[in-house]
């Protein structure tokens, strides 16, 4: 699905950027949260891209959990992104990743 892909790649950019600032100390957890993000971004996708109905709880579950990742993400890189493009880039890539995994999760749970 490519909003989890943008969405893996935009938050590993982000942790990257966030870690090359002169404040990276101060902006831990949001670096934490970006790597998080993208680890389950990348692996739900990767399940999507294989997975059958056999596989739906699996699924349902992974979905589940990028979308609390992808919501903190979003969350936590909204708070600066006035300041920093690829917290602005980041925060609005996982709100789409976000949505993409709200409406599968509604289809699938129909």
């Amino acid at each position: 699905m490519t909003e989890l892909t943008v969405c893996e790649q935009s938050s590993s950019a982000c942790a990257a950027g966030m870690l090359a600032d002169k404040d990276a100390d101060s902006l831990r957890e949001a670096i934490t949260q970006n790597l998080d993000c993208a680890d389950v971004a990348g692996t739900t996708s990767r399940l999507l891209l294989r997975g059958d109905d056999a596989q739906r709880p699996l699924i349902t579950a992974q979905l589940d959990a990028c979308l609390i990742a992808c919501r903190d993400a979003r969350d936590q890189c909204g708070r600066h992104a006035a300041h920093r493009e690829h917290c602005r880039i980041c925060s609005t890539a996982a709100e789409r990743a976000a949505t993409a995994c709200e409406g599968l999760l509604s289809a699938l749970r129909r």
